[in-house]
């Protein structure tokens, strides 16, 4: 009973992180600004997670001050996929996913320096690797670089990733309870929503980035309301229900998942042509994440 019931975890698990690797090519076909397209994907998956919630009618038993923290939480993602966003429009979608999912070394870095969580030493190998990835990624040294400006879109997808990372460890620490997933994303996304709205009205063009469009448009936002519908909705919701329910280390393969989906769609359908030199940068950040998700679990060294 318990096999069948991790199979199944491990089948919504993945079927959430495919969803969810379809999330930067329907970015793309929106045609609107990085911080559009995540408030707008935030904005829309907020009344269909409501009526989730309401329908469902399972039973929350968050406090007050564990809804705050998923909240919270919410407006470091608006941060992330800010920052996403515009690696996205700089230096595609396939290297823009790898550079972000690298949060699984920088989670285990700040778990080690501020949670007590003593890391495996593969940690401490990777690391270089995954700079010396980045640097080859940024197109320093390559006349073939792809991308519109490779090295400010590894500087966002590191951003993305630092940003993401912190959503992950709010989040994870938000919901001891294992409260329904369709509660916790709606507050997560109502954060995610609110730090983005805010973001948009500020003046960042100060740092290249174009103000929030409030003028919905066709089809810009058709599609707009496919990518809050699967990835925001269907995807997190996969995602957030499964990955409590299963061993680390069938999580983080669950999660490997989206970012070599999202490499796979953009070569294949948005003709994306990474040179060899970054090819191969995006080999060594795969090949360290994987390393760390086989050898890296963190030991608590703490007590409570």
């Amino acid at each position: 009973m318990l096999v069948v019931e991790g199979r199944k975890n491990m089948l919504i698990a993945l079927l959430g992180s495919a969803i969810l690797s379809f999330a930067p090519l329907i970015y793309i076909l929106t045609e609107t600004n990085p911080i559009t397209g995540a408030f707008f994907r935030m904005l829309y998956a907020l009344p269909i997670l409501g009526i989730i919630v309401y329908f469902s009618r399972a039973i929350d038993t968050r406090d007050f001050k564990s809804r705050q923290l998923t909240f919270i939480a919410g407006l470091f993602l608006a941060l992330d996929f800010l920052a996403y966003h515009t690696a996205i429009d700089y230096i595609g979608t396939g290297i823009a996913t790898m550079i972000g999912n690298s949060q699984v070394i920088i989670v285990t870095l700040i778990s080690w320096k501020f949670l007590g969580e003593k890391p495996n030493k593969s940690i401490l190998i990777v690391l270089p690797i995954v700079i010396l990835g980045l640097v080859l990624i940024s197109g320093i040294w390559d006349n073939e670089a792809y991308g519109e400006n490779p090295s400010f879109g590894v500087l966002g997808g590191i951003f993305a990733a630092i940003f993401y990372s912190s959503f992950l460890i709010i989040y994870r620490y938000s919901n001891k309870e294992k409260s329904p997933a369709q509660n916790l994303q709606l507050d997560t996304t109502a954060g995610a929503a609110v730090g983005l709205f805010i973001l948009g009205i500020l003046p960042l063009q100060i740092i290249n980035v174009e103000p929030l469009n409030i003028q919905p448009s066709y089809p810009s936002h058709a599609w707009l309301i496919l990518l809050a519908f699967s990835c925001q909705v269907l995807g997190w919701i996969a995602i957030t229900y499964a990955l409590p329910r299963l061993p680390a280390a069938h999580t983080s393969f669950a999660l490997l998942l989206q970012p070599v989906l999202t490499i796979l769609w953009g070569i294949l359908l948005l003709s994306e042509k990474p040179s060899f030199q970054q090819s191969s940068g995006m080999l060594l950040i795969l090949g360290s994440i994987i390393t760390v998700t086989l050898f890296g679990n963190a030991e608590v060294t703490t007590e409570k």
